[in-house]
This record gives structure tokens, C-alpha cells and sequence, in this order.
């Protein structure tokens, strides 16, 4: 059994607590981890640099298509970095974790509310 890692860039770690807490609370994804980074790029005809935060996303394969719309849908970039890694495999109790965190089935929300999850960070 294997599972996506999928890397998303966000301007800020309000923003990506925001689009995480969407993403757990529909079980798209099982966990995200949240890295401070900088970026530069070209934007607009100008070189720009910028802090981000970046969101690796753990979820199953047939996950891709969904969790790449719902971030999409949600993002505030006008051009958002959502990128699906290679298929990746783990000890077997983590990929059952992923596989049941993001069941379709029996699924009772265990996410807490948006000033909860702030309160984490």
C-alpha cells in the first residue's frame, strides 16, 4: 500500500492553518506538517521574494484529483504550488493510519473548531 506526499506553498501559516483545518475537516488529508520558508520568483516581470509556509500533505493515492481541487478552490495565490510527489511507501501502521484517517466511511469529524486549531501554534 502506497500514499501521497503533496507540497503547497502558503503566504502565510494563518492561510495554511486555514486550508488545513478545511482539508482534515473533509478527511482529504490525514496529517500535515508546516515549514517556514523563503521564496524567490519571477512574478509579474519582477524577481520577488517572499517568506511562505509550506504544508506536506499525507493522503491516499486516489485522493490526488479531490485534494488538488478543494486546495484550488480554496488557495488565496492566484497561481498556487500544489505539488503531488511520488508515490511513497512507510511502515505499515502509518499507511493504515493515512488509509483510515481518510476513510469515507463512518466518518465522524474529530477536527477541532478554527480558534481551537490556532491555539495549537
Amino acid at each position: 500500500m502506497s500514499f501521497l506526499l503533496v507540497y503547497v506553498t502558503h503566504p502565510s501559516k494563518p492561510e495554511a492553518l486555514r486550508v488545513t483545518a478545511e482539508l482534515l475537516n473533509s478527511h482529504l488529508i490525514a496529517c500535515a506538517n508546516f515549514f517556514p520558508i523563503e521564496s524567490m520568483y519571477w512574478w509579474d516581470g519582477r524577481l520577488s521574494s517572499t517568506e511562505e509556509i509550506v504544508t506536506i500533505y499525507k493522503t491516499r493515492v486516489e485522493n490526488w484529483e479531490s485534494l488538488k481541487t478543494a486546495i484550488e478552490s480554496s488557495h488565496k495565490y492566484d497561481v498556487p504550488c500544489i505539488i503531488k510527489m511520488q508515490e511513497v511507501e512507510a511502515n505499515q501502521s502509518y499507511e493504515n493510519w493515512i488509509q483510515t484517517q481518510t476513510s469515507t466511511t463512518n466518518i465522524v469529524s474529530l477536527v477541532p473548531q478554527q480558534d481551537e486549531f490556532n491555539k495549537l501554534f
